[in-house]
């Protein structure tokens, strides 16, 4: 039988949740003293999951980048790959909240998001 020690981030109580697995199997699951606990310790130790920060090249903008984040949460695999797709990104000013500044980004279903307004640069 494994035993995986894992910190839930479901909550601010951050509770010391454990999981018990037999062939791949989760047997048992505790700690938690919420819901949350449980579902993030099934879901982290059977397919993690993560939400992506960074930043896109703005052309044209008062501020070189913009600050950017996946809609949702991506499988942590694939985060790597979105990087790459980011790191030759460049948006054009001006770039508003919410834009949706690459859709589906590394064939995860998942848009990539302005999270922060940029003007264009006044000459």
């Amino acid at each position: 039988m494994e035993k995986r020690s894992l910190t839930c981030i479901g909550c601010p109580l951050g509770c010391a949740v454990s999981v018990e697995l037999e062939d791949g199997q989760i047997i048992n699951v505790a700690g938690n003293t919420c819901k949350r606990g449980d579902d993030y310790a099934r879901k982290e130790v059977t397919r993690p999951m993560r939400i992506v920060t960074s930043t896109v090249s703005v052309k044209g903008g008062d501020i070189p980048v913009v600050s950017v984040k996946t809609e949702h949460d991506i499988p942590k695999e694939k985060i790597m790959d979105i990087m790459k797709c980011l790191a030759s990104l460049c948006v054009p000013a001006p770039v508003h909240i919410g834009d949706v500044v690459l859709e589906n980004a590394a064939q995860t279903g998942v848009n990539i998001v302005a999270t922060k307004d940029v003007a264009v640069k006044i000459s």
